[in-house]
């Protein structure tokens, strides 16, 4: 069995800052790409960052310049670090993990999801 579990949002003001964690744990071989995808009421979810086991990223144009995605490898634990967040930016922040199970085996699996909102 294998857990992805986000800690972390909550309500912010306008031009403030946030920060998502997510860990995998049970039983895990490895994990490689770890990331963040957000859905908005009414929206279809989308990718916000990603991070592969080697560090390289990927960002929404969106949060370019805003959110920072990092991770630490040895505790299978992804961070979004989000700055001047924007009401846009009000969803439901999901993590993925593509993890190992077995030398030969792999699936994705996502957190519950936890809810981030910018207002005034």
């Amino acid at each position: 069995q294998v857990q992805v579990v986000e800690s972390g949002g909550g309500l912010v003001q306008p031009g403030g800052s946030l920060r998502l964690s997510c860990a995998a744990s049970g039983s895990i071989f490895r994990v490689s790409a770890m990331g963040w995808y957000r859905q908005a009421p009414g929206k279809q979810r989308e990718l916000v960052a990603t991070v592969a086991s080697g560090g390289s990223t990927n960002y929404a144009d969106s949060v370019k310049g805003r959110f920072t995605i990092s991770r630490d490898n040895a505790k299978n634990t992804v961070y979004l670090e989000m700055n001047s967040l924007k009401p846009e930016d009000t969803a439901v922040y999901y993590c993925n993990a593509v993890v190992w199970v077995t030398i030969h085996s792999a699936r994705d699996y996502w957190g519950q999801g936890t809810q981030v909102t910018v207002s005034s």
